[in-house]
């Protein structure tokens, strides 16, 4: 991730930025020079002129095959290619008046961009090259020769090649600089998406850390009321009303017993990193069993074409845990307004497969941002985690989690890469 974000306002975007002004600057010098050679008349060396523009060509085709290739890029080698533009416009701009010239201005946009996207060091070098080309130039020059044609005195061209430069200065400034600052802007908006996500997983990792510690206190209390249950009913043979109360109580003793072993079996096969290779039709309909295990008050309606079933799935532990929250999410949502229906639907969308849980609840605001949408549908009950941590294993798996609202509730779309959790084989 740090790569990608110098890439993207490093030497590697003004590499990149340099690129695309070296093929304007070839295509506006060949253009100049030929107008001031065939239409204004001005007797200009034209054949060391065309020669310089040639050698920024082979440069710019050098310098595009060094950006294409996969190694990162050097803060030395793009003041390597700024001077390279430099000593070519200097060039040019010997032939043509030198610091008379009114182009010669343009020795200051690597300056301004390089302002931009490398160090101090590297924009006093970049600076510094500008400088003494300047110093040189207003000692070293061929002189501009006049206009022959006589429509122009040597005043009204120097005026005009101002008014010119003044529109190439401001054009390429205001499009380039505004391009490195848009890159500054997303670098920064990723740095914040990822100290949101750090401050998240943090979260999610103390929530963890308590609950191992809770599911191993618990297991002695649960313990203890195993074995006291079967004598207090043993105890009291006859008292029906009190058998029934503890046959259930040891029912959910039982059952945390059981949540407590899947939970520490969900450890041990997440540090393995074994995933489970089924059908999809056999993966949801096992999450819809243990959903049904769960809230048994609850209606699932399926929607899963046979197509899409039979597809081969190499799923993690943690989508099917993902898929429960997604599902448990949406009948909390749901029973807001009374009502025990959701929905899930999984498809298919190209490389992409989908899994779309729906709700009948209150729905999301229409102010609320996806951070806020993430919580879940509106709902009075739970910790508040259960979407965050599906959130988590989308962004693992390489997908996304989009939340939106519908006509009768919210709707969640888990979108997983076939290409991550497919089984080719």
């Amino acid at each position: 991730m740090r790569v990608i974000a110098l890439q993207r306002t490093g030497p590697f975007a003004l590499a990149r930025t340099l690129a695309w002004l070296r093929l304007c600057a070839i295509a506006g010098q060949s253009m100049a020079v030929l107008v001031c050679a065939f239409a204004m008349g001005l007797d200009i060396p034209l054949l060391p002129l065309l020669l310089g523009v040639g050698m920024l060509g082979v440069f710019a085709v050098m310098a595009a095959w060094r950006l294409s290739q996969p190694w990162p890029l050097r803060e030395w080698e793009t003041v390597v290619h700024i001077a390279a533009d430099t000593l070519v416009l200097g060039y040019l701009l010997y032939f043509t008046g030198g610091a008379s010239n009114p182009f010669v201005t343009l020795l200051l946009v690597p300056i301004a961009l390089s302002a931009a996207a490398l160090s101090i060091g590297g924009v006093l070098a970049v600076s510094g090259l500008a400088g003494f080309a300047y110093l040189l130039l207003a000692r070293y020059y061929v002189p501009l020769p006049g206009a022959t044609g006589g429509h122009f005195s040597d005043f009204h061209l120097h005026v005009a090649g101002m008014g010119v430069n003044f529109i190439i200065m401001a054009l390429l400034l205001g499009f380039f600089i505004n391009t490195l600052a848009r890159a500054v802007r997303a670098q920064q908006m990723e740095v914040q998406r990822v100290r949101e996500r750090a401050l998240r997983d943090e979260g999610i990792l103390a929530i963890a850390t308590q609950a191992a510690g809770a599911a191993h206190e618990l297991n002695t209390p649960l313990s203890t009321m195993r074995t006291l249950l079967p004598e207090l009913r043993r105890e009291h043979p006859t008292d029906a009303p009190l058998n029934e109360d503890l046959a259930l109580l040891q029912d959910q003793v039982e059952r945390c017993r059981t949540i407590l072993r899947e939970m520490v079996a969900f450890g041990q096969t997440q540090l393995s990193q074994e995933p489970e290779r089924q059908t999809v039709d056999a993966f949801v309909h096992g999450c819809l069993e243990r959903f049904q295990l769960l809230r048994p008050e609850a209606e699932v309606e399926l929607g899963l074409g046979r197509s899409v079933g039979l597809l081969p799935l190499r799923a993690p532990p943690a989508l099917r845990h993902a898929l429960m929250n997604l599902l448990n999410n949406a009948a909390d949502a749901s029973a807001v307004r009374q009502k025990n229906v959701v929905g899930l639907e999984v498809h298919r969308d190209g490389a992409m497969l989908e899994w779309i849980v729906m709700d009948h609840g209150p729905g999301f605001a229409d102010d609320e941002d996806f951070a806020t949408r993430i919580g879940g549908s509106e709902k009075q009950t739970g910790l508040g985690i259960g979407l965050a941590l599906a959130e988590a294993t989308a962004e693992r798996l390489s997908g996304e989690l989009i939340a939106t609202n519908t006509a009768h509730g919210a709707e969640m779309r888990l979108r997983l890469p076939l290409a991550v959790i497919g089984d080719p084989t």
